[in-house]
């Protein structure tokens, strides 16, 4: 796959936190954003980021544009224009300080899995699918 005019966001895939974001990206992405998710977990996001010389942590999210990548708060921000209104207005907290909004970011992400105390399983429609990478 050519990453070069791919949108890719990485998530960890055994957090019911993070399965929801995907869902709520899905349900949210502008009709043309052409956005690809992959677990962390899997070869596909291993290889991917090693090409960066990414260390994967499975508490950041890694979002690839133009095959540039973005992890934590930036990740998030820049997803955001790939959104729907009024969600791409997430944007204005480029703003913000990286180091404010990374801290942010971590503590948001050391609580995650409290955030979803119930599993999430969502079943995709065959749409939905094609989006996902191996």
């Amino acid at each position: 796959m050519n990453l070069k005019d791919k949108q890719i966001l990485f998530y960890d895939g055994d957090c019911p936190f993070c399965n929801k974001t995907v869902a709520f990206v899905l349900k949210h992405k502008k009709n043309d954003s052409q956005i690809y998710f992959s677990a962390l977990q899997s070869l596909f996001a291993t290889k991917t980021l090693a090409k960066h010389h990414i260390k994967i942590k499975m508490d950041t999210l890694y979002y690839i544009v133009d095959n540039k990548v973005y992890d934590k708060s930036t990740a998030a921000i820049i997803l955001s224009k790939s959104l729907k209104f009024p969600y791409n207005l997430l944007v204005t907290f480029y703003i913000i300080p990286k180091f404010f909004r990374d801290w942010v970011y971590t503590q948001i992400a050391n609580k995650r899995q409290q955030f979803s105390i119930e599993p999430f399983c969502k079943l995709l429609n065959e749409d939905d699918k094609k989006w996902f990478l191996e």
